[in-house]
Order: C-alpha cells, then sequence, then structure tokens
C-alpha cells in the first residue's frame, strides 16, 4: 500500500482511474499518456491541475484552440505551460480575473498563447521579467509569488525547442504571452 500525493489524486481524478501500480512507475505511465495530447491541443492538464488554486483566488480559466503538434521533450514543454499559467493565475485581479490558454497552428509553427487580466504593465517592466529572479515590484504577492524562475525556465525551454518567446502587456493591464515553436511534420501513412 502507498499514500497518494496531491498530484497523483488529481491525476487519478482526472482520468477516472487509480494510480494503483506504485509511485514512481504509474504516475510516469498516465502522465506519459497524457502528456503528447496536451501539448498538441489546448494545454487543458495544466490548467487542470491549476484550477483549484484559481478558484481559490476567484479567477475564471478559458482555454481554446485545436491540435498543435509539436516536436519536442514533453516533460519540458508541460513544465513550460504549467509555468505560464500558474504565472497568469499568481499575478492577477484576484476575486475578479480571468486567464485566456489559447493554441493554435500554422503552415510551420504551433502557437501557445496565455493572457490574463491584472494591473497594467510598463513595456519597460515586461521586458525585464524573463530575467531569473524578476518579478518587478508591482507583481510581487505574498501569496504563490515564486521567486521569479517562471519566466526564465519559460525562456530557456522554448530557445531549446527552437521556439520564440514575446511577452506583451495588454491594453487592459497585465500580460500576453505567446511561445512560437517549430510545427511538428506532418504524418505520413505509409
Amino acid at each position: 500500500m502507498f499514500a497518494m500525493t496531491r498530484t497523483e489524486t488529481m491525476l487519478a481524478s482526472l482520468t477516472g482511474t487509480l494510480v494503483g501500480v506504485g509511485l514512481g512507475y504509474g504516475l510516469i505511465a498516465l502522465i506519459n499518456a497524457f502528456t503528447p495530447a496536451i501539448l498538441m491541443g489546448t494545454a487543458e492538464l495544466p490548467t487542470l491541475w491549476l484550477l483549484p488554486l484559481a478558484e481559490e483566488l476567484g479567477l475564471t480559466i478559458e482555454t481554446s484552440g485545436g491540435m498543435t503538434p509539436t516536436i519536442g521533450s514533453h516533460a519540458l514543454l508541460l513544465q513550460m505551460t504549467t509555468n505560464l499559467v500558474h504565472n497568469a493565475i499568481v499575478h492577477n485581479l484576484h476575486g475578479q480575473g480571468a486567464v485566456w490558454v489559447t493554441t493554435s497552428v500554422h503552415p510551420e509553427t504551433v502557437v501557445l498563447t496565455v493572457e490574463n487580466t491584472g494591473e497594467k504593465l510598463a513595456p519597460q517592466l515586461v521586458s525585464t521579467l524573463v530575467e531569473p529572479f524578476r518579478r518587478g515590484t508591482e507583481r510581487i504577492r505574498t501569496d504563490h509569488a515564486g521567486v521569479g524562475l517562471g519566466l526564465a525556465i519559460v525562456k530557456s525551454i522554448t530557445r531549446a525547442h527552437d521556439g520564440a518567446l514575446t511577452l506583451t502587456p495588454r491594453p487592459a493591464g497585465e500580460l500576453r504571452v505567446t511561445v512560437q515553436l517549430p510545427a511538428a511534420p506532418p504524418q505520413t501513412g505509409r
């Protein structure tokens, strides 16, 4: 018998199955089963993982988009998406804010965009947010704030996948983060 972690419990409830093979093997198998769909779809798994936090803070999360196949490390791309969604939640208008996660496919790239509501950010501040340990004094929260590595990690993962990361202040406030990655070549049926 083993005790399930909170993550394992959430994964089991999402899939309708119980991770019963043991702590390591079962969790890895379950994550590997979901990672390709999440990275090629609408980034639903990180959104579902973080939904309790968003609800606790009074935020809504919307996802949209279609299949967006790319090539890369599923674990790193999942971490990248999780960091982006987490940042969009904790740096938001608690009690009345929103997070939008969208994916789209273009002829040679796939795009993940994460946007959130919040305070207006100066372009000069936004350009520094990918630096390690940089949060911007206006964005520091006492709860769930982290140490300022989330976007630095996203930048590294994006570069490792030959992608491009763009941060843009939204006119209504807070941030739009766009990640462009190379699209996977079309599958040929042989």
